[in-house]
C-alpha cells in the first residue's frame, strides 16, 4: 500500500515545502514557523478542491439527474417490490441509460480520500517515523514541521499519542468542529438544495439522511487517531464545500427545491409580478389608476 501512495506522500510534501517556502518571503525566512505550516496545510486544501471542482460539477449533474429520476425510480419499486433482485437491475439499466450514478455525491469525498491518508502519513512521519517522510523535506524543514505548533498544540500530534492536556484539548475541539461542519454542509444540501421527497422509500433521500448522520460520526470517532494537521484539513476543507456548496444552491438551485423556489419568487418581483408599487400617497399603483378613473373630468372654458 504504502509503495503505492509513495509518490502521493511525495506530491503532499512537495506542495507543502514549496507554500512554505514561499510564506518565507513574506512572513520571513525563519520565524512564524508554526504559521507557515499551518497555512501551507490549508493552501494543500484550497489546491486539492480546485482541481477537484470538475468532479463537483459532476456531482451536481448527477444530483440532479437523480431527482428527475424520481418517479422512474418509485414506478420500477412499485412494480418490482416483490423481487429485489428485478429492482436492482431494472435500476441499474435506468441510470446506465441515464449516464448517472446514486454513488456520484461521494466522488469529491472518495477522490480526497489518498490525499488525506498521505497527508496523515507524513506528518505521522514528522512526529514519529522518518521513513515516511519523503526527501523533499530536508532535516532542517522536519524539524521546523516537527515544532511547529497550531494553538499552542504540536500539528503532528494527535489525541492518542498527546501527552499534554493542552494538546489533546485543541484535538477535541478540531474533532467538534470537523464533526459540526460535516454535519452543516449536509444538512445545508438537503434542507436549501434538494427538492421534498418521501424518505420512505425514496433510495437518494435515504442516502443523504445516511450521510447526515452517519459521517459526523465517524469522524468523531476516528479523529482521536488523526494528527491535528490533518484535522487542520478536513476542517478547511468542509469550510470549502459549505461555501461552494452555499454558490451553487444561492446562484443555481435545483429545481423543485426551497432555494429553487425562493430564487423564483425573488426573479417574480423583479419581472412585475410581485407587490405592488405603492405611491408617495399611501396608495398602490391600481388604487391610485382607479381614483383618477372616477374623477369628474374638468370642462374647457368657452372663449
Amino acid at each position: 500500500m504504502d509503495s503505492i501512495l509513495k509518490p502521493l506522500y511525495y506530491a503532499v510534501s512537495w506542495v507543502m515545502t514549496v507554500v512554505h517556502s514561499a510564506l518565507g518571503y513574506i512572513l520571513g525566512k525563519d520565524s512564524h514557523e508554526s504559521l507557515k505550516w499551518t497555512l501551507s496545510i490549508v493552501s494543500l486544501v484550497i489546491i486539492i478542491r480546485v482541481l477537484l471542482i470538475p468532479l463537483f460539477v459532476k456531482q451536481i449533474k448527477s444530483q440532479r439527474a437523480m431527482t428527475v429520476l424520481q418517479p422512474k425510480m418509485k414506478e420500477i419499486q412499485k412494480r418490482h417490490k416483490d423481487d429485489r433482485q428485478k429492482q436492482s437491475e431494472e435500476m441499474m439499466k435506468l441510470y446506465k441509460e441515464h449516464k448517472t450514478n446514486p454513488l456520484a455525491s461521494c466522488l469529491p469525498l472518495l477522490a480526497q480520500a489518498p490525499i488525506f491518508y498521505a497527508l496523515f502519513r507524513v506528518l505521522n512521519g514528522i512526529a514519529h517515523d522518518h521513513s515516511y517522510v519523503p526527501g523533499v523535506i530536508t532535516p532542517k524543514l522536519l524539524l521546523s514541521a516537527h515544532d511547529a505548533k497550531f494553538l499552542g498544540a504540536p500539528i503532528a500530534d494527535s489525541f492518542l499519542n498527546a501527552h499534554i492536556t493542552s494538546t489533546k484539548l485543541v484535538t477535541i475541539l478540531l474533532i467538534a468542529f470537523m464533526s459540526a461542519t460535516t454535519f452543516t454542509t449536509q444538512r445545508q444540501l438537503m434542507v436549501k438544495g434538494m427538492p421534498k421527497m418521501d424518505s420512505s422509500n425514496n433510495m437518494m433521500a435515504q442516502q443523504q439522511k445516511i450521510m447526515l448522520y452517519v459521517f459526523p460520526v465517524i469522524f468523531a470517532v476516528s479523529g482521536v487517531n488523526f494528527p491535528i494537521g490533518v484535522l487542520i484539513y478536513w476542517s478547511t476543507t468542509n469550510l470549502w464545500t459549505f461555501g461552494q456548496q452555499y454558490y451553487v444552491i444561492k446562484r443555481n438551485p435545483t429545481p423543485g427545491s426551497p432555494a429553487y423556489e425562493e430564487l423564483q419568487k425573488k426573479r417574480g418581483i423583479s419581472d412585475g409580478t410581485g407587490p405592488e408599487v405603492i405611491s408617495p400617497e399611501g396608495m398602490s399603483e391600481s388604487e391610485n389608476q382607479s381614483r383618477q378613473r372616477q374623477q369628474p373630468k374638468k370642462k374647457k372654458r368657452r372663449r
